[in-house]
């Protein structure tokens, strides 16, 4: 179920962002031009349907800090709105403040997301013929199975989406199936190599065939490659990008521990003692090559912490990867982008801030 647009409006610097999606996507742009927020937009959208969405966004700072703060046309609430389209379905959901009522003052959740409208339908256009679930104005009604609209009778929480709260899959199939395509989506942005990051660690010995996404799981997610994935390839391309160097792991009957043989080294060099660069490098290759390939895998800057010598063979990766998977990448690196196009054909989409609003560079 591949992506095929994304839409955007009034979140931080994207006042209105329609983003024609391809297999693989790759977004460049300098610093401050918006692609963190555009990446971040997308992962907002998965986070919808895992029912964290509000969570997520007080995390940020709360709606006074991630809605659109460039100038107001109307004097209108400003609303914050995410979308997608696939081949087969539309989503849309609207937020802003929750309403000013009696009791507001005391409440200690006044920036919370409240959720004003909310809707999926079959096709690019939204039809009462074609939608299959809709919310507004603190009532919802839902298609189910045999095709008749009903209202549903369940509280819903006014922060979250119906999606992530919605029960009785039999009852709307089409619905559960939406969202557990999106909860498979993937997204890599932050890769713990500090001394105390579960990468330099043992770890629990379970197999693992698509990498977490904070990367704790490592060890795990290499040996699931070996055994049941694409061993030839994970050995070629660390031979390609750390010469000299072979991957190794570790094991106990219940843990696992990554290490290195590295020539002119008579011993073997443990996780603990492996470069920043190298674990991260590690983890990219642990998640383009999983044995499970996710529908969508999103990186963020996958650049940071790496020897431009390793961009060429990640960007090999990349390109190999979204044969399988649908790929997005946001990236500083010319070199990366470059390496990419050559390879793939795929221009990068360049960023810029025109006063104050990201835009598509023409």
């Amino acid at each position: 179920m591949p992506l095929t647009h994304l839409s955007v409006q009034k979140y931080r610097s994207l006042r209105f962002m329609e983003l024609p999606l391809r297999q693989l996507n790759v977004i460049t742009g300098p610093n401050g031009s918006g692609k963190s927020n555009l990446y971040r937009a997308l992962w907002l959208v998965a986070k919808i349907c895992e029912g964290s969405f509000a969570r997520s966004i007080c995390r940020e700072g709360g709606l006074p800090s991630v809605l659109w703060a460039g100038p107001r046309l109307s004097k209108k609430p400003v609303r914050m709105s995410l979308g997608f389209r696939t081949e087969d379905f539309s989503f849309e959901l609207t937020c802003g403040f929750p309403l000013r009522g009696e009791g507001a003052s005391q409440s200690s959740f006044c920036c919370d997301p409240e959720i004003k409208e909310e809707a999926v339908w079959h096709g690019p256009r939204r039809k009462p013929t074609t939608t299959l679930l809709e919310r507004a104005g603190g009532i919802t009604r839902i298609r189910d199975v045999e095709g008749a609209r009903v209202e549903y009778p369940l509280i819903l929480d006014s922060n979250e989406s119906v999606l992530s709260q919605l029960r009785e899959p039999h009852r709307f199939p089409e619905l559960f199936s939406l969202r557990e395509a999106v909860r498979g989506w993937r997204f890599y942005h932050i890769f713990r190599t500090d001394e105390e990051s579960p990468m330099r660690s043992a770890q629990v010995s379970v197999r693992t065939p698509v990498l977490s996404h904070d990367g704790g799981d490592l060890a795990a997610a290499l040996q699931t490659i070996i055994e049941i994935g694409d061993r030839h390839t994970l050995n070629e391309i660390i031979a390609s990008a750390l010469p000299g160097r072979t991957l190794e792991i570790l094991q106990t009957e219940t843990s696992l521990l990554i290490g290195m043989r590295a020539e002119g080294c008579d011993r073997l060099l443990l996780a603990h003692e492996l470069s920043d660069g190298t674990l991260k490098f590690l983890c990219l290759v642990a998640c383009l090559l999983s044995p499970r390939p996710p529908a969508l895998i999103a990186l963020n800057e996958p650049e940071a912490s790496l020897h431009p010598d390793l961009l060429p063979p990640l960007a090999q990766l990349i390109v190999e990867a979204s044969k399988f998977s649908q790929v997005w990448v946001s990236t500083h690196s010319t070199l990366l982008a470059d390496a990419i196009r050559k390879l793939s054909g795929v221009s990068p989409l360049c960023l810029r801030l025109l006063n104050g609003e990201t835009v598509v560079d023409e």
